[in-house]
């Protein structure tokens, strides 16, 4: 369970940090913090199932086949993933900031949905 621990602590940190980044206005960076956090429980909850994949789209892809087609999690969580991970895909590679207020709040409030059904369900498997 160490490497899992660390993934949740990890996603929670970062949940903190989007927030933290969010209040400073830097929309951008919080998006980014919020998909991490998002990310790293998703990670965890692969490991939890004992597969675990190499690049971002095969973890999302893999948390789509192993915990929401399963109906272990609920199919919006895998749709704010996909979602989390476009709009990070644009606050971390443009030019320009590109990212609303509106966006960021929107994703930290789907981060802190995502991190604590996540959390819940892997604890409810120890």
């Amino acid at each position: 369970m160490g490497e899992i621990q660390s993934l949740i602590d990890r996603a929670q940190t970062y949940l903190r940090s989007s927030q933290l980044l969010l209040e400073a206005g830097d929309f951008d960076s919080s998006v980014s913090r919020s998909y991490y956090a998002m990310f790293y429980l998703a990670e965890a909850a692969l490991l939890a199932k004992g597969v675990a994949f190499s690049s971002h789209k095969a973890v999302i892809t893999g948390f789509g086949e192993h915990l929401i087609k399963t109906g272990e999690l609920a199919k919006d969580l895998g749709k704010e993933l996909h979602r989390a991970f476009d709009k990070r895909q644009l606050s971390d590679y443009e030019f320009r900031s590109v990212i609303t207020r509106e966006e960021a709040v929107e994703l930290v409030a789907a981060a802190r949905t995502f991190v604590a059904a996540v959390v819940s369900h892997l604890q409810s498997k120890v």
